[in-house]
């Protein structure tokens, strides 16, 4: 048996299970007793109504003729249940006096005064005049398990209607007391996934008050790490920025001023390396920022006026010039996202399309009413192992075009911190080849 994964279930459940089984336990105990203290009561009755008839019958049977030897038959004023029966006998077993519904097939010959049993009848019998008048009183065994059974059904009822009312309240009472569990759990799936604050464990039970403590320690310290880590990445990509672009700008003095083309090929090369240097210390600050920055913004932005006036500054440059075909619908789209965050994650998608795509095939960049952004390109398609990792950092696809392979990690990142999501696809819908990403956003309003 497999039993409920609530641990609000599982107490509920098995402590209703408990106290129905003692319940029961109980009942069973005391229907024992009842029946046996029954049988007192009945056995009692019958010994006093066979000792308060046989004097009665005494006097009748001496105060007869001498002559009148047939037995007689009590009769009855009215018609009623007869649950006690009786035969008076003298010495020798013969029928002396009987109730008008006493059969004589029930009563055994007399052996002696007490308590006997036969199949159907519980049976008391006495004697008077040393043993020449006997009385045989007799009860059907069906009467007192008839009246037994009734005695169990009025304790079973009640519990029929205690045990599922038990059940509702055992329920209820654990569900009021793990009010604070849940309210634990639901503050702790509220967060986002960079918001490491403490949660408050004030109303926690005692038992449960050291793990969520414990939680909140291991947050702290995880969030400790990680601001560590971004603040490390964010002032290496910021501290390198100024002596690479002053690299640059000797290497590009040097090729100008170097007569000698060996050398100034070198520098071209020098140049060629600084550049991907200084796109990686950019890239680093967008993944540190996109990893712990402030991506919700105060107030909704319009995120349909930033994606056209990216795609207007990214047309302008030479990978863009023509090659970005722009979709957007006729009224906003609000969303709660950072407006330079959205600018980051969508200027990154897009240039991986502009850089991975074939160059030949527009980059269709969409942006639905609903505030779905899609990416599209033409090309060879990925494979599915390949496209499983391409969110990751430094991991690249199969092209000999350059990048840093932090592209998909940084929107990856910004839409994890806003409560969207990335989707890569490929081949992308519609067709037979080419890649698609697209971002849903969580916050929009």
């Amino acid at each position: 048996m497999i039993g409920p994964r609530s641990l609000q279930w599982r107490i509920s459940l098995w402590m209703g299970l408990g106290i129905t089984l003692l319940w029961a336990f109980a009942a069973a105990v005391t229907a024992q007793k009842l029946r046996h203290e029954m049988n007192e009561v009945f056995d009692s009755a019958l010994e006093e109504t066979g000792q308060r008839l046989l004097p009665l019958a005494v006097r009748d049977i001496v105060g007869r003729d001498s002559d009148d030897d047939a037995s007689q038959s009590v009769a009855t004023m009215r018609e009623h249940d007869e649950y006690f029966t009786y035969v008076v006998r003298d010495g020798e077993g013969r029928v002396l006096l009987r109730s008008h519904k006493a059969d004589l097939s029930v009563f055994p010959p007399f052996t002696g005064m007490g308590f006997a049993n036969t199949r159907t009848h519980r049976i008391y019998s006495d004697a008077a005049l040393q043993g020449t008048i006997t009385i045989s009183v007799a009860e059907p065994l069906a009467r007192r398990r008839a009246v037994a059974r009734d005695a169990l059904l009025g304790l079973a009822l009640p519990l029929g209607l205690i045990a599922p009312i038990g059940l509702v309240g055992v329920w209820g009472v654990v569900r009021l007391s793990m009010a604070p569990l849940r309210r634990f759990r639901a503050q702790t799936e509220a967060r986002g996934a960079g918001d490491l604050t403490p949660i408050s464990t004030a109303d926690l039970p005692s038992e449960v008050q050291p793990n969520a403590q414990a939680v909140n320690r291991l947050m702290e310290r995880l969030g400790r790490t990680l601001e560590a880590e971004r603040s490390f990445t964010a002032n290496a990509a910021h501290e390198l920025r100024t002596p690479v672009a002053a690299a640059l700008a000797q290497t590009q003095r040097l090729i100008i001023e170097t007569p000698d083309e060996a050398a100034r090929n070198r520098a071209r090369d020098i140049e060629t390396a600084l550049r991907r240097l200084f796109r990686l210390s950019e890239k680093l600050m967008q993944l540190a920022r996109a990893e712990g920055g402030r991506l919700q913004a105060a107030e909704p932005t319009d995120i349909a006026a930033i994606l056209r006036m990216l795609v207007g500054e990214m047309t302008e440059s030479a990978d863009g010039a023509g090659r970005i075909d722009l979709q957007l619908p006729e009224a906003p789209v609000s969303s709660d996202i950072d407006a330079d965050a959205f600018a980051i994650l969508a200027r990154n998608l897009i240039e991986n399309a502009l850089k991975h795509g074939a160059r030949q095939a527009p980059v269709r960049v969409a942006l639905s009413a609903d505030g779905a952004l899609r990416v599209a390109n033409a090309g060879p398609a990925v494979p599915p192992d390949l496209l499983a990792r391409l969110s990751e950092p430094y991991e690249r696809g199969r092209t000999q075009a350059s990048g840093t392979g932090l592209g998909l990690a940084i929107a990856k990142a910004i839409a994890a911190g806003t409560g969207g999501r990335i989707e890569l696809t490929s081949p992308r819908p519609g067709h037979d080849d080419g890649f698609e990403a697209s971002f849903r956003i969580g916050g929009r309003t």
